[in-house]
């Protein structure tokens, strides 16, 4: 009798064991699985040299009578705030094409140019933009071509260095 119920508890031992290693192993295909699942579902990131290339100009230039988004922004303290240019200067430096791209970050959606406050802020309300900007409509639809390139960058564009140092994504 003894022998009978050791038996039946090695048994049963041995099945919880197995039970035990194939959860283990289920669980590690899921959390495999999980893992592929988000890389390929993740948002892509904003890539600096293309921000630093395809973007930053865009903030200092004159677009019909509205005034560039740097005179604006590089005077208040809003979400979005570009850093002044020095005296004489008619691009940023390093650091402070860094701290634009660290702004400019805080209100993009990666990978959603329609959810991204940079870009609906300054877009025209009748093209889905924001009701009120204060700087005037920068963009009258998404088919602006600045409009584009500011999506592109959202959309986790990269700049093309296959045409060299000085190629871009054009």
């Amino acid at each position: 009798m003894i022998q009978r119920a050791f038996g039946m508890a090695v048994v049963v031992v041995l099945l919880y064991v197995t039970l035990v290693f194939t959860a283990a192993q289920f669980a590690a295909v899921l959390a495999a699985q999980a893992q592929v699942a988000t890389a390929s579902t993740a948002s892509p990131s904003l890539d600096y040299e293309f921000f630093k290339s395809r973007v930053e100009p865009i903030f200092l230039k004159t677009r019909g009578d509205h005034a560039p988004c740097y005179a604006c922004h590089s005077e208040n303290a809003n979400l979005f705030h570009l850093a002044r240019l020095s005296p004489g200067s008619k691009f940023w430096t390093e650091e402070q094409s860094r701290s634009n791209f660290q702004s400019a970050s805080r209100v993009a959606v990666p990978g959603d140019p329609n959810a991204s406050h940079l870009l609906l802020h300054p877009l025209a309300p009748e093209a889905g933009g924001d009701p009120f900007h204060s700087g005037g409509r920068q963009f009258s639809s998404k088919d602006d071509p600045d409009w584009k390139i500011l999506a592109d960058w959202v959309r986790g564009q990269k700049v093309d260095t296959s045409a060299g140092p000085a190629g871009n994504n054009q």
